[in-house]
């Protein structure tokens, strides 16, 4: 049934979507006369490789600096890819992916190769099913090139800071998925863009009501300055990006 849900919504998405990626598109092209897509290999289910197609939001090869993670005020984004990150509009094109079947309207974001390859055994089960556009750490989230900005070593900052609540938060979906609540997640993941409080407070809701560790839930909240701590499944934080925490 997700899978029927999936293809029908997410196809008449694209469709409905269509003029608004057109208008980007054609920006986008107009600024470098390169391509306005970005396709971005991750790892999807089972860690099998696949092509994610964003909306370009960044110089062209700007993923061979080798930084994975992207802070707001990253020298990389576009003038008209500072547009598309705002509003979220690289995430539009990821419908192509859900349609063909490399990923679900909601689950896991997927991740680069580098970083999958540094999961621990907990996080490894991340990848036991489709990736997502959005979950509910997406929404928590989502304000992750804020988070960012000004870092010196943003891919250091994200495995200390950010990877270990949005794991903690996608496991948690994982072992509580249903069809009721991606609907809800659906909806809150629209309202963030617009209120983002409300949105938090959602996910609150949402956890509250199927049991969440009060770690989570205070998680979700995100009135507290994040702290460097370990990712799932490890009691050490992640000191570089070469070896799998222990």
């Amino acid at each position: 049934m997700k899978r029927l849900f999936d293809l029908v919504v997410g196809l008449t998405l694209l469709l409905l979507m269509s003029p608004i990626l057109i208008v980007f598109c054609v920006l986008i092209w107009a600024q470098d006369r390169h391509s306005p897509f970005y396709m971005a290999p991750r790892v999807g289910r089972g860690e099998t490789i696949f092509t994610m197609v964003k909306l370009r939001s960044m110089i062209v090869n700007a993923d061979k600096s080798g930084v994975d993670s992207t802070a707001s005020d990253d020298k990389r984004i576009t003038r008209v890819g500072a547009l598309v990150r705002k509003f979220k509009l690289d995430e539009l094109t990821q419908l192509i992916n859900v349609v063909k079947g490399d990923m679900s309207l909601v689950g896991p974001r997927p991740n680069v190769k580098r970083e999958t390859d540094l999961y621990t055994a907990e996080e490894k089960r991340l990848l036991s099913v489709r990736p997502g556009i959005t979950d509910p750490a997406s929404i928590v989230f989502s304000d992750e090139g804020d988070i960012l900005e000004g870092s010196n070593d943003p891919d250091l900052d994200y495995n200390q800071l950010i990877r270990p609540g949005k794991g903690h938060l996608s496991l948690f979906y994982i072992d509580h998925r249903s069809f009721a609540g991606d609907l809800r997640i659906m909806w809150l993941t629209a309202v963030a863009i617009l209120n983002r409080r409300r949105a938090l407070a959602g996910v609150v809701n949402m956890l509250s009501a199927l049991g969440a560790p009060d770690m989570l839930i205070e998680m979700a909240r995100r009135d507290k300055k994040l702290t460097p701590t370990p990712p799932p499944g490890a009691t050490s934080v992640v000191t570089d990006r070469l070896s799998v925490p222990t």
